[in-house]
Order: structure tokens, then sequence, then C-alpha cells
């Protein structure tokens, strides 16, 4: 898993059940394909990690083949590509290929509130 730090713009993504007021979490997302090996580890573990964190982040999935032009917009050239961004759009962080899971809690740790 390789990180960086390029900016990028997405859509606001609405709080998951568990936030307080004001509160709004950090949206990882899964730039996917259909017949990926593996996109598929890369999908689970990221619904594994994201589960311990309490609804503090909200995931999604992108699959490269149906959403073309969100994948243009967001430079995603391979798959999987994991992007983690704040609620506003703000990027914060990329990853090429499957990660472990102490590499997404540990991305994650750096980058919830307290």
């Amino acid at each position: 898993m390789r990180l960086t730090g390029a900016p990028t713009s997405a859509g606001n993504a609405a709080a998951p059940d568990g936030l307080g007021a004001g509160v709004e979490p950090l949206v990882l997302t899964l730039y996917s394909s259909s017949f990926c090996a593996a996109c598929a580890r890369t999908r689970t573990t990221l619904e594994r990690t994201t589960a311990l964190v309490g609804g503090r982040v909200a995931l999604r999935e992108v699959n490269v083949a149906t959403e073309p032009e969100e994948c243009e917009r967001h430079d995603v050239a391979a798959t999987p590509t994991t992007v983690l961004r704040t609620a506003d759009g703000r990027e914060l962080a990329r990853a090429a290929g499957v990660p472990s899971p102490d590499q997404v809690l540990t991305l994650l740790a750096k980058h919830l509130p307290a």
C-alpha cells in the first residue's frame, strides 16, 4: 500500500448513525473493478476495519466500469485504489494495492478526530 496526498474534490457524504451532532465522518472510497481479486481482498479488509471504528468512517465503493467519469475526475489509474476524504471532499490519503488491516487502522487513527 502506497499513500499519497494529492487533493481532489468529492461530493458530501451523509453522517452514519452513531456520530454526534456536528461530527462528520471520514469517507473511505474503494475504486474497484468487477473481476479483480485484489479488489475483493481490499473490500473485505476495508469492511472489517471500518466496522471497528463505530460509524466514524463511511465506506463506499465505485466500480470503474460503471462510473468512469468519477474515476477520471479523481485520477484513478488502477484498481484497487482507496481514497480517504473528509466529508466535504478534501483528500487526506490515497492507497494503491491491497492494504493490510494494520495499515488501514493506522491511517484512520491518524485522521479521525479525537
